[in-house]
């Protein structure tokens, strides 16, 4: 009851199709405007459905020059354990290491694949294509939401939302399960944990030792959201612009980006790029404790006029809406892909 009431006063952790509601007319306005419901299919013409769904990580890595990302390898689904060891090899991919589906949902089926047992056990299981990937060893996570007109040279950063891990501190006395227990933002993720860590919940850990049971910064997994959008300066948005320019058809998204400092952040230094999203991206920065509902729904109104307007302007330079058959297929595949990684 305690947990249940926790999200009840908390819209963070509303159903999104419930936060949603306003948004739908507002869709439903541009829909009319540009005689299209897929017209996000033109906000990143590089990218597949635009970003907005089944669009393959890989192939969008395969956009970004490599300094940005960590090495990252397609596996296709029904590979032998044999054959994915040896991709590993040969891209000189380091445990620890993470797996997650090349077409994702909101941070489900990632995984930290600490040894080869690890990754068996996810290949066995997983009933989708998957990319496997170093580990970014930099300390902190940003999700930057980037916006630019395709007449424009020089796009902007319109919010930033920094990521606080769920991590853990040791007192010598209680066990994991027990310090999980002691924060509500991190028991509502106990159920997910205990499955992912077993009997080490019960394990005692040492006082002062810091244990980071998600190591990816993901809402739906925990990670608190932080809006940072007052980082923004003119170095940080040059630098980024400068990131973006670089991958063709980008226009509209999110960013998530590992750093060490945000010195090394505005410099382009000491940083990379966890994951691009497009389309489908969310101003992540609402979802910061201290939001109101309604300062999210003015967020998200904002961001979707953003893509609206990109994607009237790249239409208008030859790039086409999805038909209302191919938006169709394409919306039953992502149904049928979320229900096999949420089962995962």
């Amino acid at each position: 009851m305690k947990l249940l009431f926790h999200k009840i006063t908390h819209w963070e952790y509303w159903p999104f199709q419930i936060v949603y509601i306003p948004i739908y007319f507002l869709w439903v306005f541009y829909s009319l405007k540009a005689k299209s419901i897929f017209f996000f299919n033109a906000a990143n013409p590089t990218i597949k459905n635009g970003g907005f769904m089944m669009e393959s990580k890989k192939a969008i890595y395969d956009l970004i020059p490599q300094r940005y990302y960590p090495k990252t390898e397609l596996i296709k689904e029904g590979t032998t354990l044999e054959e994915i060891l040896k991709t590993i090899e040969f891209s000189e991919i380091k445990y620890p290491l993470i797996a997650k589906p090349d077409i994702g949902l909101r941070g489900s089926g990632v995984k930290k694949i600490d040894a080869v047992a690890d990754l068996k056990k996810y290949a066995e299981r997983a009933n989708f294509d998957f990319v496997v990937q170093d580990l970014i060893p930099f300390e902190n996570e940003v999700g930057i939401f980037y916006v630019r007109y395709p007449h424009e040279k020089m796009g902007k950063i319109t919010g930033i939302v920094s990521k606080e891990f769920l991590i853990i501190t040791g007192d010598g006395i209680a066990t994991v399960e027990q310090l999980i227990k002691k924060n509500l933002r991190y028991e509502l993720q106990l159920k997910a944990l205990r499955q992912e860590y077993g009997k080490k919940l019960l394990e005692v850990l040492p006082k002062g030792e810091k244990l980071n049971l998600v190591p990816y910064g993901n809402h739906a997994r925990g990670a608190k959201f932080i809006d940072g959008s007052h980082w923004i300066t003119p170095k940080l948005n040059e630098s980024i612009n400068e990131m973006c320019l670089q991958i063709p058809g980008f226009y509209f998204g999110r960013l998530d980006v590992m750093y060490t400092t945000l010195e090394d952040l505005e410099q382009g230094k000491k940083c990379a790029i966890v994951e691009l999203n497009g389309a489908a991206s969310e101003p992540t920065h609402i979802y910061d404790p201290k939001h109101s509902l309604l300062f999210a729904w003015k967020e998200l109104a904002r961001h979707i006029t953003y893509m609206y307007e990109i994607s009237v302007e790249n239409h208008k330079a030859g790039n086409p809406y999805l038909t209302y058959k191919e938006g169709m297929k394409e919306y039953r595949l992502h149904l049928e892909q979320s229900n096999r990684i949420v089962n995962f």
